[in-house]
């Protein structure tokens, strides 16, 4: 190990005699600078989306996330004591929403005038994700068997918002037939 950190320094200490190192490493910084600087300005033309397409993916998304959510307090309410025949029914206010990464680039006319034009920033043609919210929910239905009792009306209650942060005033429970 200590052999191998010697012959390093050794090295390292020719390379650094030789007067044109310094040189070639400000080339070669130079070179990885430009590359970088004009890469993030290459971008794939693609056929842009309408706002249409957007909403229906956004959609379909938030209502597979509601279907899950479902799912998953149908389960857990089912295994509750006193609980059977449980059916939930999951209300979103909004679907997902996403944060781009953008660049602003501010221009100066002859005339003085500014302008600011904002683009998101693309890499491999895809926009670069920032933040990705999930949809708020609204409300929650339930309806079971054993509803009718106070305790376990109150203990599902408890268990969904410890779930899903959701005041209890938008969680209604119902006894089944």
């Amino acid at each position: 190990m200590n052999d191998t950190l010697n012959r390093l320094k050794e090295t390292f200490a020719k390379l650094t005699k030789n007067k044109n190192f310094y040189l070639y490493l400000a080339i070669g910084l130079a070179v990885l600078i430009a590359i970088i600087y004009f890469a993030s300005f290459a971008t794939t033309k693609e056929k842009p989306s309408t706002n249409t397409d957007n909403k229906v993916q956004n959609l379909s998304t938030s209502e597979e996330y509601a279907r899950s959510l479902e799912n998953k307090l149908e389960n857990v309410i089912s295994q509750m004591q006193g609980t059977s025949n449980v059916d939930v029914v999951v209300t979103l206010e909004k679907g997902f929403e996403y944060t781009y990464l953008t660049e602003e680039e501010t221009r100066v006319s002859a005339s003085g005038i500014t302008s600011t034009a904002t683009t998101v920033v693309m890499v491999d043609g895809q926009p670069v994700l920032v933040a990705e919210n999930y949809p708020l929910i609204k409300g929650i239905a339930v309806v079971c068997s054993g509803a009718d009792n106070v305790s376990v009306k109150m203990n599902i209650i408890s268990l969904i918002q410890t779930v899903v942060e959701i005041n209890s005033a938008n969680i209604s429970i119902y006894t089944s037939k």
